[in-house]
């Protein structure tokens, strides 16, 4: 089993615990949509594929695990404890815990390297995959149905706002005007 195998088997097996609020619905709904996203624009642009698909299966590791708030830091500390395990180079985790550490729309972070944008990308883009999942976040945050709408259009709005690349608007684009057409 290759190092991203092993990375997604850990994934799926954290998700899958019932200490995880999330339940397996990242899993099934996030994470596959971000690696694919990665890969995509890996490919495109010449990046780091093997940096890229392990950074984006653990991306949210530190959600799952640790909840929310700061997962982005949670997340890397998770990573590279993984990784080491697993005998990945020193020098690749560091990487991998770049991206990993700025990929969150949210934080103002100075992303450096094409991988950490990517990144990000692939994470804000996966977003218009799962609607559904950004209206169950609002109405479990107690948001009425009218609120909740108004939440998901400004969630995706900031989302397409904050791509880096104009081929990721490219990519996302029918899907944006689809969810603004029906939110509007």
């Amino acid at each position: 089993m290759d190092i991203i195998e092993k990375v997604k088997k850990f994934v799926e097996e954290e998700c899958n615990k019932p200490t995880n609020k999330y339940g397996i619905d990242p899993f099934t709904f996030h994470f596959p949509q971000v690696v694919e996203y990665s890969g995509q624009l890996a490919d495109k642009f010449g990046a780091d594929k093997e940096i890229l698909l392990i950074a984006a299966w653990l991306h949210d590791i530190g959600s799952i695990m640790r909840g929310r708030e700061d997962h982005h830091i949670t997340g890397a500390e998770i990573a590279e404890e993984k990784l080491k395990e697993l005998g990945y180079p020193l020098d690749r985790i560091e990487l991998v815990k770049k991206c990993i550490l700025n990929h969150r729309g949210s934080q103002n972070n100075n992303r450096e390297t094409l991988e950490e944008k990517i990144l990000a990308d692939a994470d804000a883009m996966s977003n218009f995959d799962n609607i559904a999942g950004i209206f169950k976040a609002a109405f479990n945050e107690g948001l009425s149905q009218g609120q909740g709408k108004e939440s998901a259009k400004q969630k995706l709005n900031n989302k397409w706002n904050k791509l880096h690349f104009e081929d990721s608007r490219n990519i996302i684009k029918p899907k944006y005007e689809a969810a603004m057409l029906l939110l509007n």
